[in-house]
């Protein structure tokens, strides 16, 4: 190799070396979950005091053997991370040593609790991007960049254990595209793939607000679950959405393809125990549009 070459080689090494760092430098503290269901499962660590345990409510929920309801904080203060046992059954353990009173982590310091082991990355890092990396592609869909059925169904999980405990409100949409086997079959596969991809970045760019969970659930298919939202705003936003996309120009080969959808809207309220209720009782509403013409947003009546 020339010397030419080899200084190429260091210059690009080094500029991929610097995009790596200015990336890092804006992801807060973490805890990273190794082994287990979770294993690869990344939990930021923001600012001030987050506390982990059992309940729903914790900013780190882990409903997994062990684990106390609220069973230990991390508080992020100038750079600083402590770390407190909150009287846990089991005790919180930092490097296989119970700890008493708090203490301070440094990089690479694994926190057990129960039966989960978690290490920790300080803000910053740079190893927490491959982690990043391998958790969005696990955890999204890679035709739409939407979430996943499976990220979406944990979440949906949690959300309703956490508005049973909380009392707080929680809505679920879910969006189905009206004949939509009638336009792969009319206009081909790839027509209908773009369908897809241009309508997910239509809501994320215009109606999906930061959170709520916007998931491709399959095929046609999509979900949006709205947190501390109740049923008249759910029916409120599904109804602007579904103006969203009916008046959106959907051009594929130079033509205007047909695409409008049937949405269904429902909300935690009494029978609702666990996410699969919630979800049957929008799926349900969805037929209802179906059935009432399409192109049009229902809500479930018990």
């Amino acid at each position: 190799m020339s010397d030419d070459n080899a200084t190429l080689v260091i210059t690009d090494i080094d500029a991929a070396l610097s995009a790596s760092d200015k990336e890092a430098e804006n992801r807060p503290a973490c805890f990273l979950v190794v082994g287990g269901e979770l294993n690869g499962t990344i939990f930021d660590l923001n600012d001030g005091e987050t506390i982990v345990g059992r309940n729903p409510d914790c900013a780190i929920p882990l409903d997994f053997n062990g684990v106390s309801r609220k069973h230990f904080k991390v508080i992020i203060n100038a750079g600083s991370s402590t770390l407190q046992d909150l009287g846990s059954s089991n005790g919180t353990y930092l490097n296989n040593s119970k700890i008493e009173g708090a203490v301070e982590l440094s990089k690479g310091d694994t926190v057990k609790l129960g039966s989960i082991a978690l290490k920790y990355l300080p803000k910053g890092d740079t190893e927490r991007l491959t982690y990043d990396k391998l958790q969005r592609e696990a955890n999204t869909d890679g035709l739409t960049g939407c979430y996943n059925k499976t990220y979406f169904n944990n979440k949906l999980d949690l959300e309703v254990k956490k508005s049973k405990l909380t009392g707080s409100p929680l809505s679920l949409i879910i969006f189905d595209l009206d004949h939509f086997k009638h336009l792969n079959d009319n206009y081909g596969h790839d027509a209908g793939d773009y369908v897809l991809k241009e309508k997910a970045q239509l809501l994320r760019d215009n109606g999906i607000r930061k959170q709520d969970v916007f998931a491709r659930y399959g095929g046609e298919e999509f979900v949006v679950l709205l947190p501390n939202t109740n049923l008249k705003q759910a029916f409120e936003i599904a109804e602007r959405l579904r103006k969203l996309v009916e008046s959106h120009e959907f051009i594929y080969d130079g033509q205007r393809l047909p695409v409008t959808a049937s949405i269904g809207v429902a909300d935690y309220r009494q029978g609702v125990n666990t996410g699969t209720d919630l979800f049957k009782r929008a799926d349900s509403a969805v037929y209802k549009s179906k059935e009432g013409g399409r192109n049009q947003v229902n809500f479930f009546k018990s």
